[in-house]
């Protein structure tokens, strides 16, 4: 019976590929959105005027305080009610954005605050301005802290995306929901679902790996 199943697992990898194409796809888009947005609000914590640091501040905390299920919901099934009709796929990109841009824009806070006050303190005195400044020489220093938390919140985001089959969308996920309704044998079915979240985080992994022992290895 075990062959049998195996045999059915096998016939319906094209399903699994294309949701996995998917989940990659979903996750590249919010990736790349989700930094530039973690970098604005980042740099925005850590501007000490007209409220920005506590306004990005409440951001993050909200997003970090909510669980990412209760976002896509209210993107998907909330917004609808007041004229804002999203496909799943959209929904699940902006809901994904959102979400890491919260994490990312703490971590991009928290390199920023990391390089010395005295340097800003010299470049200021240098005659740069705000935009020199953090372009010449906070940004340069900050990013070496910033890099392996970074890629670490990318992994996060990839295992996070699986929730967006919630609300419907083909991810690798929803496949495996749908393939163990005619396949009865979950652990071969969610196994198989495992390894291809594992095959698209674990380059990541080690990316985050080797940056962290470069970053040590250079404080040194």
């Amino acid at each position: 019976m075990i062959g049998v199943y195996f045999k059915g697992l096998i016939h319906t990898l094209p399903l699994f590929l294309k949701g996995l194409w998917v989940t990659i796809m979903v996750s590249g888009i919010s990736l790349v959105a989700g930094t530039l947005l973690g970098v604005i609000c980042g740099i925005l914590r850590t501007v000490k005027q007209w409220g920005l640091s506590k306004l990005m501040g409440a951001y993050a905390d909200y997003m970090r305080g909510v669980p990412f299920l209760v976002h896509i919901f209210i993107i998907y099934f909330i917004l609808p009610e007041v004229g804002i009709q999203l496909e799943p796929f959209p929904a699940a990109a902006i809901a994904l954005t959102v979400y890491a841009g919260a994490y990312i824009s703490e971590i991009v806070a928290a390199g920023i605050l990391s390089v010395p006050r005295g340097q800003r303190e010299a470049a200021t005195a240098y005659g740069l301005n705000a935009w020199q400044r953090m372009r010449y020489i906070i940004f340069p220093q900050a990013v070496r802290v910033i890099l392996p938390p970074l890629v670490g919140e990318y992994v996060l985001l990839v295992k996070d995306s699986s929730i967006v089959s919630v609300i419907g969308l083909t991810d690798v996920t929803r496949v495996g929901w749908l393939t163990v309704q005619r396949i009865p044998e979950g652990l071969m079915v969610f196994g198989l679902v495992g390894i291809l979240y594992f095959v698209v985080c674990y380059p990541l992994i080690h990316l985050s790996h080797y940056l962290e022992e470069k970053v040590s290895y250079e404080s040194h």
